[in-house]
């Protein structure tokens, strides 16, 4: 939201805003900007007749004072994802769906198109390395690249965000059961994506991963006036702990991201590329430089033996797929993995299950939560028994103390051996860099 609010203030509008928490680096941000508000908090008489219109945040509350005021007085109220509609609604659209990869796909999609220097407005869940801004809003860009949320528009709109954007090419990266707070089933969930395959236009293209079984459920070639392409992990080759892909001229391509779920996106967004006119070699001399998305999959430090690596990853599949790419990609060291369940889903004893068997690749399994989070959220409290039996790994280690983490991960042996923390969490303040320094000295 204090993106969409500061590329409005860009581009020449005048914006005002309120929030209850105001945490960095928005609050910086904000302020540089000079729109920061005076005061945290909700004050109705903010919201008056003379405003174009409200942009409300899915974090708000139904009866928040201000929407009221903005629903009494009639103004036009728009969620996010709604107003990014109305913004682009004379562009063509790429949306980004998927329950994983959709920001890594967003982000080499808008690296390839800055490196050719073609003009294109954006909006995307993370921080990306050379963009200022999470969301761009321009007049004169003829596209826009949109990385497509399911997660629920605003509350007074429980629609899913990737709904409202009326894709021209979609994409869908894999479904996997996400958001068990308000898809309480996998066939709910599913059918948010149905409901956006479905949306594909006449003349329109949707893009999906042919392997992923659920996306198979629901991106059948239905509509003849659609393009359905399907597309699998790039081709490639390992060595020395470098990934390099093959062209169909068979020619080697060195790239700095590794894994097969990261060889999964590349083909995503190379598939959108070349249906936004980028041809195949200049897609892969743009791929060679891209770098990563920020907090996903992202070096933290090197050493001669050692890597440490975190990860914005919480869900099943996504634990899944990044531990094994690590054994994969280092097959001669030893991996000390730790997650952090950290969300709704993964705190919640009914979701628990879904992860059995998920973080076997590891030859050091390791779990954290904290149960004041737990308090937080209003679940019941978990025991690390309930945690270990669920995922299925007798010799998985749980810890409900950052400091007794800390003192285990500080005890390890890391000589030949790499370290892959994930969480869309902090661990409570773990020191990640006199860690990594600690493994890579």
């Amino acid at each position: 939201m204090h993106n969409l609010a500061l590329a409005l203030h860009q581009r020449g509008a005048r914006v005002t805003g309120s929030d209850d928490e105001i945490f960095e680096p928005a609050r910086t941000r904000l302020a540089a900007a000079g729109i920061l508000p005076a005061a945290e908090g909700w004050f109705a008489d903010k919201v008056h007749a003379g405003l174009s219109a409200v942009i409300v945040g899915m974090h708000a509350r139904p009866d928040n004072p201000e929407l009221l005021r903005a629903q009494e007085l009639g103004l036009k109220v728009y969620s996010f994802p709604e107003y990014i509609y109305e913004a682009s609604k004379d562009k063509q659209r790429v949306v980004i769906g998927g329950s994983h990869g959709k920001t890594s796909i967003t982000a080499l999609i808008l690296h390839v198109l800055r490196f050719h220097g073609r003009k294109f407005d954006y909006a995307v869940g993370a921080q990306l390395a050379g963009f200022d801004l999470m969301v761009q809003l321009t007049d004169d860009a003829p596209i826009i690249i949109i990385e497509g949320d399911e997660y629920l528009s605003s509350p007074i709109d429980r629609r899913p965000k990737f709904h409202l954007y009326q894709h021209h090419i979609g994409v869908i990266s894999g479904i996997s059961w996400d958001h068990i707070n308000v898809f309480p089933t996998e066939e709910i969930y599913r059918e948010q994506f149905e409901i956006f395959a479905r949306q594909t236009p006449k003349a329109g293209v949707l893009i999906y991963d042919r392997d992923d079984e659920q996306t198979q459920l629901v991106a059948v070639p239905s509509n003849p006036d659609v393009t359905y392409v399907g597309y699998g992990p790039h081709e490639n080759v390992i060595r020395d702990g470098r990934t390099f892909l093959i062209t169909k001229k068979d020619e080697e391509v060195p790239i700095q991201v590794f894994g097969e779920h990261n060889l999964r996106n590349i083909s995503a967004a190379k598939e959108v590329c070349k249906q936004l006119g980028i041809k195949g070699k200049d897609f892969y001399k743009a791929v060679a430089t891209f770098k990563g998305a920020a907090r996903r999959l992202e070096l933290v430090q090197e050493g001669a033996t050692s890597v440490v690596y975190k990860d914005f990853a919480h869900a099943p599949s996504k634990l899944r797929a990044t531990a094994t790419a690590f054994k994969r990609q280092f097959p001669q060291r030893r991996l000390v993995a730790c997650l952090e369940l950290h969300t709704f889903s993964s705190l919640n004893p009914d979701f628990l299950p879904q992860y059995a068997h998920c973080f076997d690749a590891p030859d050091v399994a390791v779990v954290y939560f904290n149960p004041h989070v737990l308090a937080h959220k209003r679940l019941p409290p978990l025991a690390p028994e309930a945690v270990a039996a669920a995922f299925a790994r007798p010799d998985l280690k749980v810890f409900t103390d950052s400091r007794a983490l800390a003192d285990f991960l500080h005890a390890q042996q890391w000589a030949s051996t790499n370290l892959l923390l994930m969480t869309s969490g902090t661990f409570d303040g773990l020191d990640l860099n006199q860690l990594a320094a600690e493994v890579t000295g």
